[in-house]
């Protein structure tokens, strides 16, 4: 429990909250002062060329839409940085709409960079301060309301108007809400990307500061997707553990005494063909976190279909064999409970049990385990070993561990 609650606190500050946090440490001890101007012309220019080429390549427009906004919030703000009369309509303007983009792209589906709808985010992003100017010009006691203050509110020291600032604390808790909910690398970073926005708005815009601030947002956003783009090649996305690539890497790292065993469930072809695919699915994912939990220090693995992999680094069989014996009644024991085909269409409401009948099926696995010897020293001669022994298990009755 500890362990899953590290593990989540840990991914939601790495990488992005470290970035955050080094770019106001090199802030505060003033490391910017030198190179500062240079920094502010070359830095938001390669992170948008970089968001752009990675956009396409990857398919991420969401990626290229959001660090598009921070380039125009930071190009609006520094250009009417010393306007009196422009000035703060700008800047009330780009706080409020700051938020409300930024939760737009983060939760909206990706539809890809050069299609139809990307052509329409495209242009909604450029009707705004296009509208906003048009409205200013022929109304402009339409954006009172942005100024809005309630006297009882009063918050020191934040140039923020407070709508903007409500909107803020709004976007931020439904951000943090979806970063620890979906656990994913690109909402979390979407999260340090608003408080990035939200501390560049604190700054003097003439100092060049909340335009380094607005393109680190712009860099948490690429290495969000460049986090999922390894996610997707190294892990499996429908049991959510590691896939073979991932396997075939952790194989380089193993020094000279390992075990490793081979999994598959028992007449899962059969299963599939009864209850049909997406039962079969389920079937997977369900074995993938029982495999995934074993003990020894084995770290598993989809190897393909319904066969998994389980390597134990500096383990002899004999070590591992417990492990694998008690992983193989947990599996045999939870079994996997059928849904009725009169199951109700909608979730029963907290407090009402469903009335829909549910029938246990019977699921096992069949192990086969082998070790690094002198005859196979290699992690693929391993691998066939521990497939032979596995083959020997299947034949023997299957349900049961062989070596």
């Amino acid at each position: 429990m500890i362990f899953s609650a590290l593990k989540i606190i840990f991914s939601f500050l790495i990488p992005s909250g470290l970035i955050f946090f080094a770019v106001l440490t090199a802030e505060k001890y003033d490391f910017f002062s030198d190179w500062l101007p240079l920094v502010a012309v070359i830095f938001p220019a390669a992170v948008l060329i970089i968001s752009i080429l990675l956009g396409w390549r990857f398919n991420r427009s969401r990626l290229v839409f959001a660090v598009l906004v921070l380039a125009i919030a930071d190009r609006a703000l520094t250009h009417f940085a010393g306007d009196i009369d422009y000035g703060p309509i700008v800047y009330n303007i780009v706080s409020t709409l700051l938020p409300l983009n930024l939760l737009f792209f983060c939760f909206i589906r990706e539809r890809g960079l050069f299609t139809l709808s990307g052509t329409w985010r495209l242009v909604i992003i450029l009707f705004q301060p296009i509208t906003a100017y048009l409205l200013y010009k022929h109304s402009p006691l339409v954006f009172d309301f942005l100024e809005y203050s309630n006297p009882f509110i009063k918050i020191t020291d934040l140039s923020l108007p407070q709508p903007a600032l409500m909107l803020y604390f709004l976007s931020a808790i439904i951000f943090l809400y979806a970063s620890f909910k979906k656990k994913a690398p690109v909402e979390t970073g979407f999260f340090w990307v608003l408080l990035l926005s939200f501390i560049a708005l604190q700054e003097d815009k003439s100092e060049n500061l909340s335009t380094v601030y607005f393109a680190t947002a712009g860099l948490i956003l690429i290495i969000a997707v460049l986090e999922t783009a390894y996610g997707m090649a190294y892990k499996d996305e429908l049991t959510k553990i590691p896939s073979r690539r991932a396997l075939n890497e952790h194989l380089l790292r193993l020094g000279k005494s390992y075990s490793i065993a081979m999994l598959d469930i028992d007449f899962f072809k059969k299963f599939n063909d009864t209850y049909g695919h997406d039962v079969g699915d389920q079937v997977l994912c369900m074995v993938a976190s029982k495999i995934a939990r074993v003990g020894g220090g084995g770290k598993s693995f989809r190897y393909g279909g319904e066969e998994f992999t389980i390597v134990f680094p500096g383990r002899e069989p004999e070590e591992v064999l417990p492990h694998l014996e008690r992983l193989r009644k947990i599996i045999e024991k939870a079994g996997f409970r059928l849904r009725g085909s009169n199951r109700p269409a909608k979730k029963p409401k907290d407090g009402q049990k469903s009335r829909t009948k549910k029938r246990k099926v019977s699921v096992t696995i069949s192990i086969g385990v082998a070790h690094r010897d002198k005859k196979h020293t290699k992690p693929h001669t391993v691998i066939k070993a521990a497939d032979k022994a596995l083959y020997r298990a299947k034949k023997g009755g299957r349900n049961r561990i062989s070596q």
